[in-house]
């Protein structure tokens, strides 16, 4: 990617020398058209962690964002595929760091949680700290009502489906270590993207961590980008796919179960009849039960086969991730060696 000279010095005072290959911290804001709010979040984030790089990567704005955010010190980069999930694969793929702070744009987070965030991610091993609005003042400071009880069904639906305890799942601020964004394999192309994140760092028993942040509602003047009612058919619908593929036996053992009552309520009252008369006398009926019968059998001998398949997905991902810390190991060793040279 070409730089401009602004972006050059800014990433040269922040990295220390443009040969380095990983930041210490990074902090990705996914923007469109937030120039309202964009240069309180830069500033927020430079003063929380003055050690930071501070990257806004830049949606199709047409509002100025990007020239605000600029002006601001954040090195300023863009992502031309419309979506905040593709976006975020943007900034994924192409930033290296030992610990990442994602917020959104908006100026709805406090930057001042981030240092403890931070630190759960290096010094607990964290992979994924979620930035907790449902546990303060989220229901208290948002004014839609239905992203209220939008949140509260993901998060239920997610807790009961995965067994696990994850207090808010579609927060927009989180901290990452650079193992999970670099395993994490970016699919959504939207707002699903936070409830994919979710799903993948509990499958793959991912340390997940929790910081409680007070949560303000958008300033006057700026919009929210989120459709309550498309965007959370979207989410969850992604909760159904993921569920599929990251549990199949459940999936598809739950499909087996209900073929099998089905078949079986088709199926007693002919056979109850056939004890009394020794006649069957709705042939239609019992091939129809039999059939389901049928299905509901494929669907779990299904579920059971694409299970073995996950697991193995499991334990490749768990090589994937020895792999990745091997080379985070070897890019800092040569950040450190450049450091000594100078």
């Amino acid at each position: 990617m070409l730089l401009n000279n602004d972006t050059f010095f800014i990433e040269y005072a922040c990295r220390g020398s443009i040969k380095d290959n990983m930041d210490h911290i990074a902090v990705l804001i996914p923007c469109y058209n937030e120039s309202k709010t964009i240069q309180k979040v830069v500033e927020d984030s430079k003063k929380a962690l003055p050690e930071a790089c501070i990257y806004v990567y830049d949606n199709n704005s047409s509002d100025g964002t990007a020239q605000i955010a600029e002006e601001a010190g954040a090195i300023v980069r863009h992502e031309y595929q419309q979506g905040k999930g593709n976006v975020i694969r943007r900034m994924f793929r192409e930033i290296d760091a030992e610990c990442y702070v994602m917020v959104d744009g908006d100026d709805t987070y406090p930057m001042e949680s981030a240092p403890a965030m931070v630190d759960k991610v290096l010094n607990h091993n964290a992979d994924m700290v979620v930035g907790d609005r449902l546990s303060s003042t989220y229901f208290i400071e948002n004014k839609r009502p239905f992203h209220n009880f939008g949140n509260s069904i993901v998060r239920s639906s997610i807790n009961h489906l995965f067994k696990c305890d994850v207090k808010d799942i579609m927060t927009g601020m989180r901290a990452f270590s650079y193992n999970f964004v670099k395993s994490f394999p970016v699919l959504s192309e939207g707002f699903e993207i936070e409830t994919e994140m979710t799903i993948h760092a509990v499958d793959h028993n991912m340390q997940i961590e929790n910081e409680v942040i007070e949560y303000r509602d958008r300033p006057e003047g700026s919009v929210s980008k989120l459709s309550t009612y498309s965007d959370g058919i979207k989410v969850l619908g992604t909760i159904g796919k993921l569920y599929k593929n990251y549990n199949p036996f459940g999936f598809f053992g739950i499909i087996a179960l209900i073929l099998a009552a089905i078949a079986a309520i088709l199926f007693f009252p002919v056979f109850g009849a056939y004890l009394k008369t020794g006649v069957v006398l709705r042939f239609p009926t019992l091939i129809v039960s039999g059939f389901i019968a049928l299905a509901a059998m494929i669907s779990f001998f299904t579920g059971l086969m694409l299970s073995n398949s996950a697991k193995d997905s499991r334990r490749q991902f768990e090589i994937t991730l020895n792999q990745l810390e091997q080379h985070k190991k070897e890019i800092l060793y040569e950040n450190l060696k450049s450091k000594n040279r100078k």
